[in-house]
């Protein structure tokens, strides 16, 4: 395939697109977190992921799997929970049945900070994806997003 035919070509705008899509949401989400809350988009997605754990066997996450789930590398992962850890947001602990095994835990003030920004997060969302949605190239991205019983505002 060439990067001519007309397949490659509406692959190659899908992609830049979804980047676009992506970029939007990212700079709204930083916008309104930052501002209102002190939080990257990268720093509510982790203490997001890291709230979901349980208790127990299986309860908490490797951190190549925190890495996974807010999408950075396993150092730039580490180098956040450093400084979420030092804002008292997070806290790290030995695992009880493998020394070798470290785990991070949301504290009672990232919690709290969390539930705060949350309606923030989700309104910043749900905001720019309205205004994505008035964006031809846009638009059906953010209908593929949209749960069938939450259409996207019209207006924003």
């Amino acid at each position: 395939m060439t990067a001519t035919t007309p397949a490659f070509s509406a692959l190659a705008h899908g992609w830049c697109a979804l980047s676009l899509l992506h970029g939007r949401i990212e700079a709204h989400l930083e916008r309104v977190l930052g501002t209102d809350h002190g939080l990257s988009p990268r720093e509510y997605s982790l203490l997001d992921v890291l709230s979901r754990q349980h208790d127990g066997d299986g309860g908490h996450l490797q951190m190549k799997q925190v890495a996974h789930a807010v999408v950075l590398s396993q150092s730039a992962t580490t180098r956040l929970v450093t400084r979420l850890e030092d804002r008292g947001l997070l806290s790290r602990y030995l695992c009880p049945t493998d020394r070798r095994g470290i785990y991070t835990d949301v504290t009672e003030a990232g919690r709290e900070l969390l539930e705060a920004a949350r309606p923030a997060h989700d309104a910043a969302l749900r905001a720019a994806l309205a205004q994505a949605a008035q964006d031809p190239r846009l638009e059906p991205l953010v209908r593929v997003l949209q749960p069938s019983s939450a259409p996207v505002a019209a207006t924003v």
